[in-house]
This record gives structure tokens, C-alpha cells and sequence, in this order.
């Protein structure tokens, strides 16, 4: 008897965790669009401005580094929007695992942000002192994209934080229901 009464209670809380995990996934894949359009622009911008600025050696050099590093990006952006598009029926604590793992990659990849920064502005501060102008327009595209992904990060990493807290409450509420 037990068993039947809490069955619609378990069937709603199931619902609840597919609708979570959805929502999950959805914050994954609109991020991957965001970051994917993110290295499209600069892949198109970086290529043709690294073209049309021969001459003008650091803006040449902050461009093509520009184009350089989204080629990375938008590898990450389709692997991660092919990732999240993934659609697998996941238990609770399955889904606690992959919510703890997104959130772990998203601080991981700030301080990986920060360092980009760092490296940025040190090679803005060498190029400065060996007046070489390259290390200048590299310097600067780094900080701008390092500066970019941290702000990208920070964002979901909100959004994603948000949702853990949310998955921590809908485990509390299937705890009582096995309590009970």
C-alpha cells in the first residue's frame, strides 16, 4: 500500500528531473551557440582584417591571433553544443554528477581565463619593452579573448550554480519521499 501511495509522488519528481536535466542541457547548448558565434565573428574578422593590415604590424598580429584562437574555440563550441545535444535518461545522481561536472569545468576554465589575461599582458608589457609590435597586437588579442571568456564562464557558470542548487532541493524532496 505504502509503495502505491508514493508512486504518482515519485512519478512527479521523476518529471521534475527530466525537466531539470533538459534545462541543463539547454544552458550548455546556448552556450556553445554563444561561444560558436563568438569564434565564427572573430574567425571571419581576424582573417580579413589580418589581410587587409599588412604593414601595420601589431594590428596585423592582433587580428590573425584573433583568427588563431577561435579556431580553438569553435572546436570546443561544436564538441560541447554535439555534447549537451546527447539525449540520455539519467537517474538523480547521475544528473548530480553531471550538474557538479559542468560547474567544476566552468571555475576550472576562469582560472584558466585569468591566466590568459596574465599571459596577455605580459606579452603586451615585453612587446613594449623589446618594441617588438607583433608581441603588442598579440598581447592585446589575448587579454581581449581571455577577458571575453571569463565573462562567458562567470555567466554559466551563475546559471549553472543556480540549477545545482535547484537539483539539491529536488533531492531533498525525493529523500522524503523515500523517508516516508
Amino acid at each position: 500500500l505504502f509503495g502505491m501511495l508514493s508512486m504518482p509522488a515519485l512519478a512527479q519528481d521523476s518529471a521534475a528531473l527530466e525537466v531539470f536535466n533538459s534545462t541543463r542541457l539547454e544552458y550548455n547548448r546556448q552556450g556553445m551557440w554563444i561561444l560558436g558565434f563568438w569564434a565564427l565573428l572573430n574567425l571571419l574578422i581576424g582573417t580579413i582584417r589580418g589581410f587587409q593590415t599588412r604593414g601595420q604590424v601589431q594590428v596585423q598580429a592582433f587580428h590573425q591571433m584573433n583568427a588563431y584562437w577561435n579556431v580553438v574555440n569553435l572546436g570546443i563550441a561544436v564538441f560541447g553544443f554535439w555534447q549537451a545535444s546527447q539525449v540520455a535518461v539519467l537517474n538523480f545522481w547521475e544528473v548530480l554528477l553531471a550538474q557538479q561536472e559542468i560547474e567544476k569545468i566552468l571555475l576550472a576554465n576562469a582560472a584558466l581565463d585569468f591566466g590568459y589575461i596574465a599571459l596577455g599582458l605580459y606579452l603586451i608589457e615585453r612587446g613594449r619593452r623589446t618594441e617588438k609590435d607583433k608581441w603588442l597586437g598579440f598581447g592585446k588579442s589575448i587579454v581581449l579573448q581571455g577577458a571575453f571568456l571569463l565573462l562567458f564562464d562567470v555567466i554559466l557558470y551563475g546559471f549553472q550554480q543556480q540549477l545545482g542548487i535547484d537539483l539539491v532541493e529536488l533531492g531533498k524532496s525525493l529523500v522524503v519521499l523515500v523517508e516516508k
